[in-house]
């Protein structure tokens, strides 16, 4: 049923109660924008049609989605209601099934939506409607039903009466409904109502006045959480770190506090990995078996092998860590940079765009910037290499296998040193050292006795 079809999402809504100019479906929560989270659950449900319906600020939403397989634009040029958006994705042309979704519900699951459209099948209804219980029903759509239980009718709550009100039964905003039946009854939909807006729940009352199957299927309440405020937002992020550290535990993942924790959706964890409080794993980061994440760490967009240790608060962002290595406390990796296997990387250690080599070290208050760091080489406390030169390019620093860089050293690239190498402390050095060398580059020591006449 699934591969048949069209999934119509609603994202023309500017959400203004976000007091942002950014559309509302394209702000973030745990990694990805709200739409995302919708589009990967109706794609993971098996449904690859898909009609995304724009309006305010339509080509930031468009530019966003551009490229992903299977997505159609369709512009809601006035803000006139639900029907209207839904009427907008050109409903003339759709032979199939359709399933009807919000662009602002980021909790809605896969399951949610495969479980929809079997019910629907299932049924061979005309229409189905997906509905939750809540606790706070307050401003959303209520299930009206007769005395059998049946529905009845869909009521905003700004049309609906006081009994209504106490209805704790709300829409969800999602459905699914045969395409013939939204080609018929869509556009006698009107605007009869306290907002004067066209709402798609009229197309209950007018299926179930001409003896249509109407159906519902009450789903979890988290179905129906849409963001319209940033409240709302941080409620729903936090659903999702919750949700996302429910299945790494459930894959063998440790983490340590669950509640101040912050793992992105599509990260992914190996198990036997050990994730410390107030750690942020962000999107785009895989981290290995058997690593050891410490506390108030931040990985961003970064590959971490097995058995890795991050120590507390270091900080990766967009970089690789290779199998058994060392980082940290309070190291910081810059993009592009690659700490290779059993390497070491100490405290207040900044690498950019570096590649550190297998058991090299790097332990202490060092900053290296555009190099190449053999492996087995040691470099010593307070290391700069002085990348960035006054006609403002950056050049490359490159130091070989087995190298000893002594404490307090620079590096005025570009430079290379061969394999070998010794540098001395507190050496500037401005050109290639060859391998097996010692190069001092510091001025002689001069001593004065009896300098000080006042001691």
């Amino acid at each position: 049923m699934a591969k048949q079809t069209t999934a119509i999402v609603l994202a023309a809504g500017r959400g203004e109660r976000m007091k942002t100019q950014k559309p509302k479906v394209l702000h973030a929560a745990a990694g990805r924008p709200l739409i995302d989270h919708v589009l990967n659950a109706l794609s993971s449900a098996g449904v690859n049609n898909i009609r995304v319906v724009v309006g305010y600020a339509g080509d930031q939403v468009r530019q966003h989605l551009w490229g992903k397989p299977g997505i159609e634009f369709f512009a809601q040029t006035t803000q006139l209601g639900t029907a209207d958006a839904v009427k907008s994705a050109q409903i003339e042309t759709l032979a199939e099934n359709v399933i009807i979704c919000c662009g602002d519900t980021p909790l809605v699951s896969g399951e949610d939506f495969s479980a929809a459209l079997h019910h629907f099948s299932k049924l061979n209804s005309d229409v189905l409607v997906v509905s939750a219980r809540v606790k706070n029903p307050t401003g959303l759509g209520r299930i009206v039903r007769d005395g059998q239980g049946r529905i009845k009718k869909i009521v905003e709550e700004k049309d609906a009466s006081a009994i209504e009100k106490k209805i704790n039964e709300i829409n969800t905003g999602v459905y699914v409904v045969k395409g013939e039946i939204l080609k018929k009854y869509l556009p006698l939909i009107t605007n009869d109502n306290a907002k004067k807006e066209f709402y798609l729940t009229d197309i209950i009352k007018l299926t179930l006045n001409d003896k249509k199957k109407v159906e519902v299927l009450t789903g979890p309440a988290r179905i129906g959480v849409g963001v319209n405020n940033q409240e709302d937002l941080a409620r729903a992020t936090r659903s999702l770190y919750n949700r996302k550290a429910r299945e790494l535990m459930q894959l063998g993942v440790t983490i340590i506090d669950p509640n101040t924790t912050y793992i992105d959706a599509d990260v992914t964890i190996g198990a036997e990995t050990v994730i410390g409080q107030g750690c942020v794993i962000s999107a785009g980061t895989t981290i290995g078996v058997g690593c050891n994440i410490e506390p108030y760490c931040h990985v961003r967009a970064s590959q971490i092998g097995n058995r890795v240790e991050l120590r507390w608060g270091t900080l990766v962002d967009q970089s690789e860590i290779h199998e058994s290595a060392v980082v940290g406390p309070y190291a910081r990796l810059r993009p592009e940079t690659i700490v290779e296997h059993e390497a070491h990387v100490g405290n207040f250690v900044e690498l950019k765009k570096t590649r550190l080599g297998a058991r090299a070290k790097a332990n202490h208050l060092t900053y290296l910037g555009d190099a190449e760091i053999g492996e087995d080489t040691n470099i010593g406390c307070g290391t700069i290499t002085c990348n960035y030169a006054v006609d403002r390019k950056k050049y490359k620093t490159k130091i070989g296998k087995n190298v000893f860089v002594g404490s307090d050293t620079q590096f005025v690239a570009p430079v290379t040193v061969g394999d070998g190498a010794v540098i001395a402390s507190g050496s500037t050095i401005t050109e290639d050292v060859p391998s097996k060398a010692l190069a001092i580059a510091r001025s002689r020591q001069t001593t004065k006795t009896n300098y000080n006449k006042e001691s």
